[in-house]
């Protein structure tokens, strides 16, 4: 039986959140949705098993959010999706402990492997 992980999606775009809620919830996974890293950093005292998150968002990208968990001792896997990916940013996130890079729109499929990947749950691969 795979464990009731929670994964927390952060993106400022209204549908890609919706969206990529349902496919997760689809795969088994508890679901935590955020608008922006502002409201997922307020809601940081309870950190979930793997975070979702957009590259580009206006305030704080996903960059620096990865920049501000770490710098909090947060050590959750990150998985980073993008419609606009860079090399530099890749390298960078990655460097950083980052489990994934995705380019959007990302199936179904990758996700699932991602998410597994990043659990340490290859059973449901």
């Amino acid at each position: 039986m795979k464990p009731n992980y929670r994964i927390a999606i952060v993106d400022d775009d209204d549908g890609v959140r919706q969206s990529l809620s349902s496919l997760v919830r689809a795969l088994g996974y508890e679901v935590r949705t955020y608008a922006c890293a502002a409201d997922f950093l307020a809601d940081a005292c309870d950190p979930p098993d793997c975070l979702l998150t957009d590259v580009q968002m206006p305030q704080m990208d996903g960059d620096q959010l990865q920049a501000e968990l770490l710098a909090r001792g947060c050590r959750f896997p990150m998985i980073f999706m993008t419609a606009f990916p860079t090399d530099v940013l890749r390298a960078r996130v990655m460097a950083r402990g980052a489990r994934a890079f995705l380019v959007k729109p990302v199936d179904g499929e990758t996700m699932s492997r991602c998410l597994a990947q990043a659990l340490g749950d290859h059973t449901s691969v």
